[in-house]
C-alpha cells in the first residue's frame, strides 16, 4: 500500500476526517495542513486503518478530542462570568446580522 493510500480506513474514519478538516479550515488552516492534521487526529484515535473483517476493528480513544475539548475549556475557564456573558452576546448579534444575510440568498 503505496504512502498516502487511504483505502485502509472505514468509511466512518474517511467522514471524521473530512470533518475534522473541515473545522481547520474555518479556522484558517492551509488546505494540505488542515488534511494532514486530521489524519494525524483520526489516527491517534483510531489507531490507523479499521477495514474489513468483524471483530478487526480497534476500539477508538477519543484522546485528542478530549484534549482539543479540554483546552478550549481552559480558555474559557480563566475569563470573568462579565467577559464571557459580553462575548456570548457578540456573538448571539453576529449570528442575527449574518442569519438575514443568509436568508436573501
Amino acid at each position: 500500500m503505496p504512502q498516502g493510500d487511504k483505502s485502509a480506513y472505514t468509511d466512518k474514519q474517511k467522514r471524521k476526517a473530512a470533518h475534522i478538516e473541515a473545522g481547520y479550515e474555518e479556522r484558517g488552516l492551509p488546505e494540505q495542513e488542515a488534511e494532514r492534521r486530521a489524519w494525524a487526529t483520526v489516527n491517534k484515535e483510531s489507531g490507523g486503518g479499521n477495514k474489513s473483517g468483524s471483530g478487526r476493528g480497534k476500539p477508538e480513544t477519543h484522546e485528542a478530542s478530549k484534549k482539543g475539548g479540554e483546552k478550549g475549556g481552559k480558555a474559557s475557564a480563566g475569563r470573568s462570568a462579565a467577559q464571557r456573558s459580553a462575548s456570548a452576546k457578540k456573538a448571539a448579534a453576529t449570528r442575527k446580522r449574518n442569519e438575514s444575510h443568509a436568508s436573501h440568498g
